[in-house]
């Protein structure tokens, strides 16, 4: 099961962790890992690269892991918060399409 948890702190979306592989299907025609996938790499590229805001970001190829933290402020705040917002959206409807394979929190 792919696990999604949103870091948050005073009704603001502070960072992401997700790891796991869904299970759905064999590595390579797995739709849901491509889904997570896709969001997350649009995001954290949207954040980065296009907005310019410097993250903390970790990946962990062993355990199939990628945080990203924000820092306190950013320049682009409203942005990112709205990519962040919409990446949770469309993880969720993930997650409500397939329950068994993608678990999303908010901690």
């Amino acid at each position: 099961m792919t696990r999604v948890e949103f870091f948050s702190q005073d009704d603001r979306i502070c960072g992401f962790s997700v790891s796991g592989h869904s299970g759905y299907a064999e590595e390579g025609s797995d739709i849901v890992c491509a889904a997570v996938s896709a969001t997350v790499t649009f995001a954290e590229a949207t954040i980065c690269d296009v907005l310019g805001e410097q993250t903390s970001t970790e990946v962990n190829q062993d355990e199939a892991r990628i945080t990203l933290k924000l820092p306190t402020v950013c320049e682009n705040e409203e942005a990112v918060q709205a990519i962040l917002a919409g990446m949770m959206v469309s993880l969720m409807h993930w997650r409500d399409e397939y329950p068994d394979y993608i678990e999303v929190m908010e901690v």
